[in-house]
């Protein structure tokens, strides 16, 4: 079996540089609880941002976000809440983002996708709290 931990933590780290520089504060790198792992949550113009990053070579098996499935956006849904239980954050907005990065050949930089508001909340529960 192949080992993508290196290249995960290599994507991870410059998805952290790249919001770093645009602005966002990061609250927690790869926050875990029961429901899984959150690769990177930060703040950003008041909202906190789940933010799931995707590391790819190449674009031979579709695009990195395409591999963000129902099952992992539901995991996403439940750390946020989660989350928000923790930390008390009621009365703050929330957001899914997904960032693909593409290593770079050696010496160039990576290539980063930022797809903001990647998938919503509601895909997975109604106004009432049930799940769909």
């Amino acid at each position: 079996m192949m080992n993508n931990k290196p290249e995960g933590d290599m994507g991870e780290q410059s998805a952290a540089e790249y919001i770093l520089k645009h602005g966002y504060k990061i609250l927690e790198r790869n926050f875990s609880c029961f429901y899984g792992e959150a690769d990177i949550i930060a703040e950003h113009k008041g909202a906190v941002v789940f933010i799931e990053v995707k590391t790819r070579n190449g674009r031979g098996f579709g695009s990195p976000a395409e591999a963000v499935t129902a099952s992992k956006r539901r995991s996403y849904v439940m750390i946020a809440l989660n989350y928000q239980k923790i930390k008390k954050l009621y009365d703050t907005d929330m957001r899914f983002d997904v960032i693909e990065v593409f290593p770079g050949a050696r010496g160039e930089e990576a290539e980063i996708n930022h797809i903001e508001n990647a998938f919503d909340a509601s895909d997975f529960y109604s106004p009432r709290g049930r799940r769909y």
